[in-house]
């Protein structure tokens, strides 16, 4: 059976390649039309392709010998050769018949009918003036050279030659820091200028310091690689390399990619900069501690001072040890963190980091000021990767589990929600490929997860997202609908976002499904009867008089602060988004949230403003 299905697929059709608009243009050619004299042989034994560069001398003459047209300087022409890429330029439809057909270093005589040059209907490149084109024309070709080239613009206007490979993946790019050789010539090779003795030309990428078509080029080089950059006069811009540019059609660069340093602007603003000083071992970023790790680093830290003041070394500070810390822990300052992460095993970066990224918001060292920029020179010595759960049983993932679960808890503790949030939802997520196999087994991982989406909820309650928080606890209530702690913790991020109803509906199911929860969800009953009397209390005084007018006037209302005065526009819109709720639920949930009831300017503005007025009996009331 296996070889009957085998012998059925191989003969499955294949799906036909596309015909590219120069293979409908080949089908033109009628016999005689196009004719090759060899004049001289050229020397190898392969051809020109697709893909390739050739670069050639044409002269044009006509049947009689007369010179119509010329790239040799002999016969009026610039001395520049013509380049172009098959199956990628536009050619006339002879030369891109006969070139494939020349070797290396061979000039041949083409005769030409004129549709098979400027005469052809639709010829994509269009005829000089007063060019014969009507007329049966020779055409002299020198292929010079071709080669494999990489299209590095679509338009053809810099290309690039690879002399000798490279080594490794990478490439430069903005803003990593650039030291190579490199020279320059004319189409026709004179040359223009050279940079290959001394020091390597050092350049900052994306910085402007060499020609636009130059940077496109070695973007696409890797460290060691040797290659010619062919760059047409549109990708010629100044630069302290090549200042002057005018004259030019195109230039050829050869260059060698001594080394680049990678430089990585963490944070898109020129704020936090990690550049690597020494390569470390493995692919990046593949063999990076992107994922929480025990990591282990040396570091100096310096003030950006014009001493660059040392405020701590672990090679003098620590005895010679290293510091050791866990990734995602918020063990570290958040800018340390981050360009950890980014780094190889045995890799030395510097990075320069601004205070809310480093000790503002982080335990400061006594010799650090408030405010101040800092430098950290690491070299990370390595890293251990978490434990995977594969393969362990129910109790040691369970264990695994709550190691995790209550440094979210410390986290959580210290206000890092942010961070403690990711803990319990990394336990989540793995929790999607454990299969308890005992009714035992199945309630504890019920409850522990249970636990952990009511963590996620307290978190997202504290970040001031209530939707988000409301949408973990209903996990819970899916999962078990008389949850009482779901039902508390929902009703309190309810509550939050103003939707007093739905939060009473859930304090009061907790007392109908948990007698024992009666004490907090009074509680909470009574939080909530407050909070609905302060919202109607500043409802009643900011729309004080709206509705005593007759239709067709506008109540001018007159709103008073505490002082007696009167109220700004712009304090007015402050009272309005004032935090209605005690900060320990959250403060910014109905700014996180957006406006929920879509009621025009009024309830966008204030989304509890329904309820209020309903309260109020000014449900069904027109604002005319």
């Amino acid at each position: 059976m296996a070889s009957e299905e085998d012998t059925e697929q191989s003969y499955v059709p294949q799906k036909k390649k596309s015909e590219s608009e120069d293979d409908k243009r080949r089908k033109k050619i009628v016999p005689g039309s196009l004719m090759k004299a060899l004049m001289r042989p050229g020397g190898g034994e392969s051809n020109p392709s697709d893909g390739d560069q050739i670069i050639y001398h044409c002269t044009v003459r006509t049947l009689d010998g007369v010179v119509v047209e010329s790239t040799r300087s002999e016969h009026g022409g610039k001395g520049i050769p013509i380049r172009n890429v098959l199956g990628k330029s536009k050619m006339m439809l002879g030369l891109l018949e006969g070139i494939p057909t020349m070797l290396k270093g061979e000039v041949a005589m083409f005769k030409m009918m004129p549709q098979m040059h400027y005469g052809e209907e639709d010829c994509p490149v269009p005829a000089p003036s007063s060019f014969p084109k009507e007329d049966d024309l020779h055409f002299e070709i020198e292929l010079i050279d071709f080669s494999k080239a990489k299209v590095v613009s679509d338009d053809l206007g810099v290309l690039k030659k690879v002399i000798d490979e490279g080594q490794g993946w990478e490439s430069p790019r903005e803003p990593y820091e650039v030291k190579a050789w490199i020279s320059a010539k004319t189409g026709d090779g004179k040359l223009i200028m050279s940079h290959t003795e001394g020091e390597p030309y050092f350049f900052t990428f994306g910085k402007c310091e060499v020609p636009k078509g130059l940077e496109m080029g070695i973007g696409t080089m890797t460290r060691k690689e040797k290659a010619v950059v062919y760059v047409t006069n549109q990708y010629l811009t100044p630069s302290p390399l090549l200042p002057m540019i005018e004259g030019y059609e195109e230039v050829h660069f050869e260059v060698e990619l001594v080394h680049f340093i990678q430089v990585r602007d963490m944070l898109g603003d020129g704020r936090l900069i990690k550049r690597r000083l020494h390569d470390g071992k493995g692919d990046f970023p593949m063999d990076c501690p992107l994922h929480d790790s025990l990591l282990r680093v040396h570091y100096k830290g310096m003030l950006l001072n014009e001493e660059k003041t040392v405020f701590y070394d672990t090679r003098v500070d620590n005895q010679g040890e290293p510091l050791e810390f866990s990734s995602g822990e918020g063990m570290v300052p958040e800018g340390f963190e981050m360009c950890v992460r980014l780094m190889l095993p045995g890799e030395i970066a510097l990075v320069t980091c601004p205070p809310d990224y480093a000790y503002d918001k982080f335990s400061r060292p006594p010799s650090v000021p408030e405010g101040a920029h800092v430098q950290w020179e690491i070299e990370l010595l390595g890293f251990e990767m978490p434990k995977d759960w594969t393969g362990l049983n129910f109790q040691e993932i369970m264990d695994e589990a709550e190691k995790i679960r209550v440094t979210g808890n410390r986290l959580f503790k210290a206000g890092k929600f942010e961070l403690a949030k990711a803990k319990y939802e990394k336990v989540l997520r793995e929790f999607n490929h454990v299969n308890p196999q005992t009714d035992e087994e199945g309630k504890v991982f019920l409850e522990t997860r249970n636990s952990l989406h009511l963590n996620v909820a307290a978190c997202f309650l504290k970040m001031g997202e209530c939707r988000k928080s409301i949408d973990a606890c209903n996990k819970v209530l899916d999962a078990t609908p008389v949850h009482a702690k779901a039902l508390y913790r929902r009703g309190m991020a309810y509550m939050a976002a103003g939707d007093f109803e739905e939060a009473r509906s859930d304090f009061q199911m907790m007392i109908k499904v948990d007698k024992s929860s009666e004490p907090d969800a009074t509680a909470a009953l009574a939080k909530l009867k407050k909070q609905e009397q302060e919202v109607e209390r500043k409802a009643r005084k900011q729309f004080k008089g709206l509705f005593d007018k007759k239709p067709g006037e506008i109540a001018e209302v007159q709103v008073e602060d505490r002082a007696g005065g009167e109220i700004t526009g712009e304090n007015q819109k402050n009272d309005l988004s004032a935090p209605l709720l005690e900060r320990d639920d959250s403060q910014h949930c109905n700014e996180a949230d957006g406006g929920q009831y879509g009621m025009g300017w009024f309830y966008s503005l204030w989304p509890p403003g329904r309820r209020t007025f309903s309260a109020l009996g000014l449900d069904r009331c027109t604002i005319l």
